[in-house]
């Protein structure tokens, strides 16, 4: 094989992996809360708020000042992590108090969400420009630079794989293996434990439900408190793991793309990764399609992930199967 196209080929594998991973957490997200009967399309102003929070935490840890035993790595980055999935978490219930304890149309308040989330973080980082820049050199890329949070196995597998193989499956950060771990976790847990059952149940028929004397409203704000956290682990991912730094905006639709996932994996988490993978792939092709010699215009390169997302929705929205009381607010008698 040409050198060249194994190169691109092993980074465009790295790239796959790299973008499925916030488009997963997204998807894992819906998950939970659909399969406890609500509609959650606020996974994308879950993400940008917690990837903002997650960011500014690292950078207030990191300036002078500070407690040196809260600037060690692990301790900031760790500190930096629990804000943003916390953050995640508090949309969740936010999301949750609109929609189950008002009433408010799901949609109507996954939108609002999204919409505050992208005005507050849009207005706190315009009214820091100036310093934005000298806070993003200060921490940039933490998971991977300094290598406290990197999970780089490499070297005792160097013996036994082709050093390739070997850096695909061995030199990830922490999210990313956390990711892969919630997918099979998650994925066992909603077939075969108490917690799964009783939250499928909540989400076909939630009536039956209460009636067998599970509390639907616990369920679900249970679970939207979750979802919040996995959509905030996939912000924490792109601002602290990613890429390093907090753009506006930088979600960039991946919460939207994880719903269209969600539906492609037929709200299941495996399937969802593969969903994700596939996504991810469409991504990675932009910035590797002209090591293949395919000279494209770069605006339709962009536009692939989009297009993709646009197929699965015809495609498979009307032949899945969402779960029964998903989007209907539920009344207790």
């Amino acid at each position: 094989m040409d050198v060249e196209l194994g190169v691109a080929i092993i980074a465009t594998i790295n790239a796959t992996i790299r973008f499925s991973i916030p488009i997963t957490l997204g998807a894992l997200s819906g998950i939970f809360c659909e399969r406890s009967g609500i509609v959650n399309i606020g996974i994308e102003g879950m993400m940008l708020m917690a990837a903002f929070a997650g960011f500014m935490t690292n950078v207030a840890l990191s300036e002078a000042g500070v407690d040196p035993a809260l600037q060690a790595a692990a301790v900031r980055l760790g500190l930096s992590l629990l804000v943003a999935l916390l953050t995640g978490g508090a949309l969740g219930l936010l999301h949750g108090l609109l929609s189950i304890q008002y009433k408010v149309d799901q949609i109507v308040s996954g939108t609002v969400i999204n919409i505050l989330a992208l005005g507050l973080t849009g207005y706190w980082y315009k009214s820091n420009a100036s310093t934005m820049g000298k806070m993003q050199n200060l921490v940039s890329n933490p998971f991977t630079q300094d290598g406290s949070w990197k999970l780089s196995i490499w070297d005792n597998f160097s013996f036994y794989l082709p050093y390739d193989i070997g850096r695909i499956l061995f030199d990830k950060d922490l999210i990313t293996y956390l990711t892969l771990a919630l997918v099979f976790i998650l994925g066992w847990a909603l077939y075969n434990t108490t917690w799964g059952l009783r939250t499928r149940s909540v989400g076909e028929n939630p009536r039956a439900a209460d009636t067998l004397g599970i509390n639907v409203y616990r369920v679900q704000y249970t679970n939207l408190f979750l979802a919040g956290m996995l959509a905030g682990l996939g912000g924490a991912f792109l601002s602290l793991a990613a890429v390093g730094v907090f753009e506006q905006n930088m979600t960039n639709g991946r919460g939207f793309i994880a719903l269209a996932v969600m539906i492609f994996g037929n709200w299941r988490p495996w399937g969802a990764l593969r969903g994700a993978l596939l996504f991810g792939f469409a991504t990675a092709l932009q910035g590797q399609l002209q090591q293949f010699g395919i000279d494209l215009p770069h605006q339709l390169v962009g536009m692939l992930p989009y297009i993709l997302t646009i197929v699965v929705l015809a495609g498979f929205v009307g032949r899945a199967q969402p779960p029964a009381h998903a989007g209907t607010a539920y009344e207790v008698e």
